[in-house]
């Protein structure tokens, strides 16, 4: 089907939507810098198609360009004519080859702006991916007056409440929060034709499912249903026999790995695994990091270690408040800091250009997690490097992600080639597209180097001072008061930290590793989870960002 409708857009003289005699349009956008980066086949192994070839508005058109993309990836050829025609889609490629845009584009084109009704809601598993879909629609909706909203859990409802008193066309958000508008009569679906679903095997798991199942309900029965992913369980299948009329299926996995990302292991106790992170940070060139753990206690105890060895370094799991995570997601994604510590909160569609390195400071369990997580770099057909620290523990582990996935993880040798994760001018990558203001003139070569701030908006030299002097002071009364525990009472700390000591039975996991020198090492110290310099705000009764 793909193939009669590429076809028949080849042949098809635009009409009115795009005039063909007005090409002088185009002279007229503000395009950002062209990415030269390296690409695979990922992204590159098309069928020489162009955007223009898909009869879509001007205007979408022009979002299109000035968002910068060029071509289209090979997903978005396959499923936007489709899409298109208002069939169901099941499509799954592989993550970081434009799978939101290849639903995002045709969604745009089809809405009508003058009708004041919710005309698609697209749900997706986390908070960060929400925000994240919703500015990709603001960013190619631009021209079209389309009004978009995003909605989440650990926000207050009521705002969202006071904003569908106006028109929307498309809302973005977590299951659990759209059902309780749409239960309470507050978010009208009852004339939204496409319902869309992202990372749509995580949306489908068995404690979300019935969710998904209540809201298709307030949809009309004529409506379009369009999932992706990279993974398709059996719950997608039966999801699909149930729910979705003839889908047509999109399947552009010949292999389950993105090619751009060259992966290793390193094995090593788990007592030297600080100190083993610590010599990456002083050999590898990382321009921006991922640093993966299995548990939140260990995220936070991980990024305090890191602190002290001298690095820059947020962190982010799904206790911590809301808030939080949103300034630590936008902070991170601008270029303030170099490397993130954080659970599997952000494995899924996130897309963060200048990400190249990710480490699993613990080792995956399953092969969808390995999966989801490495494709945090190489983003979009670019190079990324993935390194894993194993222990004796894991090797069963490992030897089970090489059999499912196919691919063979090889021993990190004593110098890794640049050219196969190293990007030859950091300032040419693309900046994402939702920014801070402050930021905007500036190269992310330089934003990387400069120090974290503790707040968002500039604060005056002396005040800044007088913060910087007090966190310090605090920093080094913290650090003596953590010794002087450790020294009185090591069985009760064993107790406080829980997984971490239960592997070891001794607090050296903490262990070793030197004061970093190397290029990943930022001017001041900054371990910040969720809003300031300490510890990280959580709230112990927030639900999972799934449920909400």
């Amino acid at each position: 089907m793909t193939d009669h409708l590429v076809d028949q857009l080849r042949s098809t003289q635009l009409s009115d939507a795009v005039p063909p005699q007005s090409d002088d349009w185009k002279k007229s956008l503000k395009l950002p810098a062209k990415d030269n980066r390296q690409q695979t086949e990922d992204v590159t192994k098309t069928k020489g198609l162009e955007f223009e070839n898909f009869a879509l508005k001007r205007d979408l058109l022009m979002g299109i360009f000035e968002a910068g993309f060029e071509k289209p990836s090979p997903i978005q050829e396959e499923a936007i004519p489709v899409a298109l025609t208002g069939r169901d889609i099941l499509a799954r490629a592989k993550n970081g080859t434009g799978k939101t845009a290849a639903f995002v584009i045709p969604a745009l084109e089809r809405i009508n702006p003058k009708v004041s009704k919710i005309q698609c809601l697209i749900l997706v598993p986390t908070r960060e991916l929400a925000m994240q879909t919703s500015q990709v629609c603001k960013t190619l909706g631009k021209h079209l007056g389309v009004n978009v909203m995003v909605t989440t859990g650990g926000t207050g409802l009521r705002d969202d409440i006071l904003r569908l008193q106006e028109p929307v066309h498309i809302v973005v958000g977590t299951p659990g929060r759209i059902l309780d508008l749409a239960g309470k009569n507050v978010a009208d679906l009852s004339e939204c034709p496409m319902f869309i679903m992202d990372e749509a095997d995580k949306l489908l798991s068995v404690e979300f499912t019935p969710v998904i199942e209540q809201l298709l309900q307030f949809h009309p029965k004529d409506r379009q249903v369009m999932l992706f992913s990279a993974t398709f369980p059996l719950s997608v299948k039966d999801f699909s026999d149930k729910n979705m009329v003839s889908p047509y299926e999109i399947n552009l996995m010949d292999e389950l790995t993105l090619r751009g990302i060259t992966q290793y292991y390193a094995f090593v106790e788990e007592k030297q695994k600080v100190h083993c992170l610590n010599t990456l940070f002083s050999k590898l060139q990382i321009n921006q990091s991922i640093i993966f753990c299995n548990s939140t206690n260990r995220v936070e105890l991980l990024a305090k270690k890191i602190t002290e060895l001298g690095y820059s370094c947020f962190y982010s799991h799904a206790r911590m408040q809301q808030q939080a995570r949103n300034r630590v997601f936008h902070d991170f994604r601008n270029g303030v800091c170099r490397n993130l510590v954080c659970s599997d909160l952000l494995t899924r569609g996130i897309d963060i250009q200048a990400v190249n390195v990710v480490i699993n400071f613990d080792f995956p369990k399953n092969a969808e997690t390995y999966l989801h997580r490495i494709g945090r770099s190489g983003r979009y057909g670019h190079l990324g490097l993935a390194i894993n620290l194993i222990n004796w523990e894991d090797r069963f582990n490992l030897y089970n992600i090489e059999r499912d996935l196919g691919t063979e993880i090889q021993p990190i040798p004593s110098s890794i080639d640049k050219s196969l994760y190293v990007y030859e001018n950091p300032e040419s990558i693309p900046r994402p597209i939702t920014t801070l203001q402050k930021n905007a003139q500036q190269p992310l070569q330089q934003r990387l180097s400069q120090q974290p701030t503790s707040q968002p908006q500039p604060q005056p030299q002396q005040q800044q001072q007088q913060q910087q002097h007090h966190q310090n002071h605090q920093n080094h009364q913290n650090h003596q008061n953590h010794q002087n525990q450790q020294q009185q009472n090591q069985q009760q700390q064993q107790q406080q930290h829980g997984n971490w000591q239960n592997q070891n039975g001794q607090h050296n996991g903490f262990d070793g590793g030197r004061s970093g020198r190397g290029r990943n090492r930022g001017r001041g110290r900054s371990h910040r989870g969720g809003g300031g310099g300490g510890g990280g705000s959580r709230s112990r009764g927030q639900p999972r960002e799934a449920q909400s």
